[in-house]
């Protein structure tokens, strides 16, 4: 089993940064190498969305589009956690923002593919 745990969201101004962190609690024997995931966010009354994805080395990454560019995703497996680094934040870009993990098998837009989740943390940007 994995859990994970996110910290690092807040409300910010329009323009500003936030980095999130999604900290993995690993079973024995599991090496937070073997673990690909990322980000995912959901607005109030949309549908969740893939924001910004990375593999298990943090070599191969995905952003969407609406993100690229502002987002940085990276992973450190010596302190298994992934991070999300947000700059030049805008009011669209609030939502709960969700960290998600899957073992081998690189990264995957498909939600369903991700075996753990972590609670969510709240990000709200104001104009």
């Amino acid at each position: 089993q994995v859990q994970l745990a996110e910290s690092g969201g807040g409300l910010v101004q329009t323009g500003t940064s936030l980095r999130l962190s999604c900290s993995a609690t690993l079973a024995s024997g599991h090496t937070f190498n073997d673990y690909n995931g990322g980000w995912f966010r959901q607005a109030p009354g949309k549908e969740r969305e893939s924001v910004a994805l990375i593999n298990w080395s943090g070599d191969v990454t995905y952003y969407a589009d609406v993100v690229k560019g502002r987002f940085t995703v990276s992973k450190d497996n010596a302190k298994n956690t992934i991070y999300l680094q947000m700059n030049n934040l805008k009011p669209e870009d609030t939502a709960v923002y969700y960290c998600a993990a899957r073992r081998y098998g690189g990264w995957t837009l498909n939600e369903g593919a991700y075996d753990y989740w972590g609670q969510g943390t709240q990000v709200t940007v104001s104009s």
